[in-house]
């Protein structure tokens, strides 16, 4: 007999994810929102001078000011039955 969690992960796995394609730019919009590494800032201003790594981001984006303006997938309608 299987534990629990061995079946219980294996049916998750079986179901798929529900809107792949919005999971997708969801993921790819929160990797190029990321702030630059240390070492970037180090190389382009010197190690003198101090500077916060998001001012060598271009995107910037926050959950409340900018949106993604992804759209909703798609529902069945239900006046039709």
């Amino acid at each position: 007999m299987q534990p629990f969690v061995e079946n219980f992960d294996a049916g998750r796995l079986k179901m798929g994810i529900k809107n792949a394609k919005k999971k997708a730019t969801l993921a790819k919009k929160g990797r190029l929102t990321k702030w630059a590494p240390v070492w970037a800032v180090l190389k382009k201003f010197g190690p003198g001078k101090k500077i916060h790594p998001s001012s060598l981001t271009r995107q910037r984006r926050s959950w409340r000011r900018t949106k993604l303006h992804i759209k909703p997938r798609r529902q069945k309608k239900s006046h039709f039955g």
